[in-house]
């Protein structure tokens, strides 16, 4: 699948963190919905609300396995990147990560389904993106 690499830069608000200054681990979640959403839009034309007009579908998460490498402070820079690892016929694969510059903060790998708006009954990925996830 494609090795590139979407990034997204984003900063950590007080509210993404406890009373320590310390991102909750919950934050990293939307975090990663955040890149997901502009890597979509940005590398392949599409938005969410876009797919929902145009096919009647949308991703949702199906499973999420996230690692927890190194805190995350209030006000850090973070660079939160979205990858494609595999396709599926209604799956999709990503690899995700939060870094500070070089630093690996956290890392994730994210299972989509694509499902029907109406129902969320699986379906097929739309071809014009599997042929654009094709290409890379």
């Amino acid at each position: 699948m494609s090795k590139k690499v979407f990034t997204l830069p984003i900063r950590v608000y007080f509210q993404d963190t406890d009373a320590g200054g310390v991102v909750y681990h919950g934050s990293y979640v939307n975090f990663l919905e955040r890149a997901r959403t502009e890597w979509l839009r940005e590398c392949y034309g599409y938005s969410n609300a876009g797919l929902m007009k145009e096919f009647g579908v949308v991703f949702v998460v199906r499973s999420l396995q996230m690692d927890y490498l190194k805190p995350t402070l209030l006000d850090d820079m973070l660079t939160v990147s979205a990858q494609l690892k595999e396709v599926g016929r209604s799956r999709v694969t990503l690899l995700q990560s939060v870094r500070r510059g070089e630093e690996i903060l956290m890392t994730a790998e994210i299972h989509l389904v694509c499902v029907t708006v109406a129902g969320f009954k699986p379906v097929s990925v739309p071809d014009v993106l599997r042929e654009q996830w094709k290409e890379g």
